[in-house]
C-alpha cells in the first residue's frame, strides 16, 4: 500500500515494502527524501499507488505517480488505476499468429514483429535504439491509428526531452490552434523515471507506464505499442532497492527476487 507525506510543500509517496512491527514499516520512496525529518506525520492512503489512465494521458509527460511534469497543468483524467495488477488469464489471450506491420522495410522483411508479442532491441550506446523506437511510434500512429506508451526507465533526461520535441515536430503529439500540445489527436503517452531519480521511482515507472497501456488494450480494445527504454535499468533499480532493504544478493549482485520482479512485469505485457 502507499503512504503519503509532505516534503517541503511537495507530495512524497512511499510504498510499503516491509512490516517491521505493529506500527513500523520500511518503505520505498518515489521521490527524493531530502528534507524529511524524524517524527513527521505520514498518511496511509489504504490503497496502492494509482496513476491516471485514459485518453487524457496522451500527449502528456508524467512521473512514476502519474503527476504531470510538462508544466501544462493537471492531467484531468477521469479514471485512475493501481500500478500492480494481475496478468491476463490464458483464456483471455489470443492464440492467433499475426504480424505487426511496422512500415520499416528491413524489420518487416527480415525480422517481423508478432502482434501481441515482445521484442528486445539490443545494441551498444549510441547505435540508434531510441531512434528506432521513435520511428516505430510514428509509423504505428500514422499507419494504424494506434496509440503508444513510452516508459523512460533510468535513461538520460536529455533523451526524454529530445523524444518529446521530435514527437511534437512529427505530429505524434498534436497541437491546438495556438500551437500548444493537446491530448486531442495525440497518439503517445510518456512516463519518465530518469537516471537522476531515486531507485524506488526507477523500479516502479515501468509498471506505471504498463498500467496506462493496459487501459487502452482492455477498455478501448486498441492496438498498443508499449516501450520500455531501458529494461535493464528496471533490473538495476530493483537491485538497488533490494540492497537498501537489506536482502542477501544472489548471483552477480542481483536481487534474490529478480525472476519474480521480471516475471510479474513481462507477464502483463501481452
Amino acid at each position: 500500500s502507499a503512504l503519503e507525506t509532505d516534503n517541503n510543500g511537495n507530495r512524497l509517496v512511499l510504498e510499503v515494502a516491509q512490516h517491521l512491527g505493529e506500527n513500523t514499516v520500511r518503505t520505498i520512496a518515489m521521490d527524493s527524501t531530502d528534507g524529511l525529518t524524524r517524527g513527521q506525520p505520514v498518511r496511509d492512503t489504504g490503497a496502492q499507488i494509482s496513476v491516471p489512465v485514459g485518453p487524457k494521458t496522451l500527449g502528456r509527460i508524467m512521473n512514476v505517480i502519474g503527476e504531470p511534469i510538462d508544466e501544462r497543468g493537471p492531467v484531468g483524467a477521469e479514471q485512475t488505476a493501481p500500478i500492480h495488477a494481475k496478468a491476463p488469464e490464458f483464456i483471455e489471450q489470443s492464440t492467433e499468429a499475426a504480424i505487426l506491420v511496422t512500415g520499416i522495410k528491413v524489420i518487416d522483411l527480415l525480422a517481423p514483429y508478432a502482434r501481441g508479442g515482445k521484442i528486445g532491441l539490443f545494441g551498444g550506446a549510441g547505435v540508434g535504439k531510441t531512434v528506432l523506437i521513435q520511428e516505430l511510434i510514428n509509423n504505428i500512429a500514422k499507419g494504424h491509428g494506434g496509440v503508444s506508451v513510452f516508459a523512460g526507465v533510468g535513461e538520460r533526461t536529455r533523451e526524454g526531452n529530445d523524444l518529446y520535441h521530435e514527437f511534437l515536430d512529427a505530429g505524434v503529439i498534436a497541437k491546438d490552434a495556438d500551437g500548444n500540445p493537446t491530448p486531442d489527436g495525440s497518439k503517445v503517452a510518456l512516463v519518465f523515471g530518469q537516471m537522476n531519480e531515486p531507485p524506488g521511482a526507477r523500479a516502479r515507472v515501468a509498471l506505471s507506464g504498463l498500467t496506462m497501456a493496459e487501459y487502452f488494450r482492455d477498455q478501448e480494445g486498441q492496438d498498443v505499442l508499449f516501450f520500455v527504454d531501458n529494461i535493464f535499468r528496471f533490473t538495476q533499480a530493483g537491485s538497488e532497492v533490494s540492497a537498501l532493504l537489506g536482502r542477501i544478493p544472489s548471483a552477480v549482485g542481483y536481487q534474490p527476487t529478480l525472476a519474480t520482479d521480471m516475471g510479474q512485469l513481462q507477464e502483463r505485457i501481452t
